[in-house]
């Protein structure tokens, strides 16, 4: 559900008009900009560019990009962003740009289900000349690596049925990994999290606790590491609520000394129009906070209100 507040009756046309005066003269007036784009959805975003293109022949990102600077150039860049190329080009840094981030490249895939895996991946080649497997192979390693690249080629069910046999013998086997002293088969692992529905990880979560008493996801923390348990984490957790694991994401972003603007930027953005609703009431749940009062305490200027904007609120 988006979070958006859309004003009633919005041109295009006088949208770009107003965006075009607001970057005349020394610098730019950001609050009209903020005020403008903050409040437009995928579509009306996309006919403003357009108008703006029509009426002064110069595209309007390279003008943002030129006029905006920091964080709030980056937060508004990746919004006027399609969905899509948002995920292309945030995935494609996060492997390949110079500073790795291969966190963020384990959560958009990791999140994602096994058909929106396919068109990211059909869209990468186009878009990158490349396959997202070979990038996932070259920089990355070990057994994340071969979970990422499992996980990106195996078409998996999305339906709610499950083989209840199936679950209960892949929860024996998850107790037996457990009970090894040095750590959980990784090959097993990654045939689990890579071949099974999330409706059968969340079956399995359950058979598990009900059989031995732990949870599932304990048993991972404590018999993995690194990114190889970041990824399968993801997979579990995004399995039984997507909305609950990117408050967690966010909460991790915002926790301790200094924010993670960029994973900040990345989840309020791409979010926004998806389940941002869902993710607030996660968060409130979760940590008897509001996530407008989060942002709110960790952010400033017009950078603030553009994020309180998609989150639905320029107040706290």
């Amino acid at each position: 559900m988006s979070t958006l507040k859309i004003p009633p009756a919005t041109i295009p046309r006088d949208d770009a008009a107003q965006l075009h005066r607001a970057f005349k003269g020394m610098g730019c007036d950001a609050a009209i900009i903020v005020n403008i784009l903050a409040h437009r959805n995928a579509a009306q975003r996309d006919n403003i560019q357009q108008e703006f293109e029509t009426l002064y022949s110069y595209d309007l990102r390279k003008e943002l990009s030129s006029e905006l600077h920091g964080h709030l150039k980056k937060a508004i860049l990746l919004w006027m962003q399609n969905p899509m190329d948002r995920y292309l080009s945030t995935l494609r840094q996060a492997l390949t740009g110079p500073i790795v981030d291969l966190k963020a490249a384990t959560e958009i895939i990791c999140s994602r289900t096994s058909s929106q895996i396919r068109q990211i991946k059909q869209a990468y080649t186009t878009a990158h000349g490349t396959h997202l497997e070979y990038d996932i192979q070259a920089h990355t390693s070990g057994n994340h690596k071969q979970l990422l690249v499992a996980y990106t080629n195996v078409s998996r069910y999305e339906g709610p049925e499950i083989d209840k046999v199936l679950v209960e013998n892949d929860a024996k086997t998850m107790h037996k990994l457990g009970e090894k002293k040095f750590g959980m088969d990784d090959k097993i692992l990654i045939q689990i999290f890579s071949e099974r529905s999330r409706s059968h990880l969340v079956a399995l979560s359950s058979t598990y606790h009900r059989l031995y008493g732990k949870e599932l996801r304990k048993a991972i923390k404590k018999g993995t590491t690194g990114n190889f348990k970041y990824a399968l984490l993801t997979i579990l957790l995004c399995a039984h609520n997507p909305a609950k694991y990117f408050a967690t994401v966010l909460r991790k972003a915002m926790k301790g000394i200094g924010t993670k603007d960029t994973t900040l930027i990345r989840i309020v953005v791409t979010r926004a129009e998806v389940d941002m609703q869902k993710i607030k009431e996660e968060y409130h749940k979760k940590y008897k906070k509001s996530l407008i009062d989060a942002v709110h305490s960790e952010t400033s200027s017009h950078y603030r209100t553009f994020l309180l904007s998609l989150l639905g609120s320029t107040d706290r």
